[in-house]
């Protein structure tokens, strides 16, 4: 079951009447979960009941319930819209959100422009100037790390999403105990709901064709044998726990350094150097059992 994330602690959630707002769908796409979320925490911390808003928005209260739980028919954007001016929701990025939701419910472009995609009315407004600021540190690490789950096309939208979301968010991440680790969560969550997870893990063989040590050989051999062991030790990552994961891709795959992956994460340095060598403990025991053997003799 999809919960939401925990509300900021000077915009709680307001005591109102009437039934509580049910979770999101599990049937709900990667992107249209990416700007529900913030919609619905908008209106968690509004202090509007179902029916004030539904008679603000002038939708039916059962809709209004079956939009916030991203059950029904996809919406339309005006209705949408609508919602963002009540509570306050900066447009832009969330239409961007709900253009590339709809193509991923399958919705053709002529179904968007016809659902009111001409309501947007307000011109291409710029992100705040912090998070400009921000997006301008964090970006290319970010898409480093996408590249080690995703292909091309997936990694950009998915880095292009997180910095839609943050936009949408900002208030929160800022109201945060430190802005960059709700950054990265919403980053992370963003790549890893496109990331295939074949066996319930996330997938990284795609990252052996790009490693450094792979691009240094030329022998055909050699490159073989390299591709073999990456997948190897990518397999074995990827069943490392999350922050240890993040950890290892972050420092062996990107070669970012630790006091950079400390930044970038929002976590102390001696956090990361501690899961690197756990990390690196797990992954020797998996990849090399026969010498740790040999090394400890009975």
């Amino acid at each position: 079951m999809t919960t939401d994330p925990p509300l900021p602690p000077n915009r709680a959630a307001h005591k109102r009447p009437g039934r509580k707002l049910g979770p999101i769908s599990q049937n709900v796409g990667p992107t249209h979960h990416a700007w529900l979320t913030p919609v619905r925490t908008a209106y968690l911390c509004s202090g509007l009941t179902l029916r004030e808003l539904s008679v603000r928005v002038n939708l039916a209260t059962s809709k209004l319930s079956e939009l916030l739980r991203g059950t029904g028919l996809y919406p339309r954007w005006e209705i949408v819209l609508s919602l963002a001016t009540e509570l306050k929701i900066p447009d832009w990025p969330l239409h961007r959100l709900w253009r590339q939701a709809a193509f991923e419910a399958h919705k053709s472009r002529e179904w968007t422009a016809r659902s009111g995609e001409q309501a947007l009315t307000t011109s291409h407004t710029a992100p705040p100037l912090d998070l400009k600021a921000f997006r301008e540190l964090m970006e290319n690490h970010y898409v480093r790390y996408a590249q080690c789950f995703l292909n091309d096309d997936q990694r950009d939208t998915a880095v292009q999403d997180t910095f839609d979301i943050l936009w949408l968010r900002w208030n929160e991440a800022l109201a945060s105990s430190d802005a960059r680790h709700f950054a990265w969560w919403v980053f992370r969550t963003t790549v890893m709901a496109r990331t295939p997870h074949p066996d319930g893990h996330p997938e990284l063989a795609e990252a052996a064709f790009d490693t450094v040590a792979l691009q240094a050989l030329t022998s055909q051999t050699e490159r073989l044998q390299q591709i073999t062991e990456s997948i190897m030790l990518f397999k074995a990552i990827s069943r490392l726990p999350a922050h240890q994961l993040d950890v290892m891709v972050l420092r062996r795959l990107c070669g970012i350094t630790p006091r950079a992956s400390s930044s970038l994460m929002g976590v102390p340095l001696a956090t990361v150097r501690s899961d690197e060598r756990h990390a690196a403990r797990v992954l020797e025991s998996l990849l090399c059992p026969r010498n740790r053997t040999e090394g400890n003799p009975a």
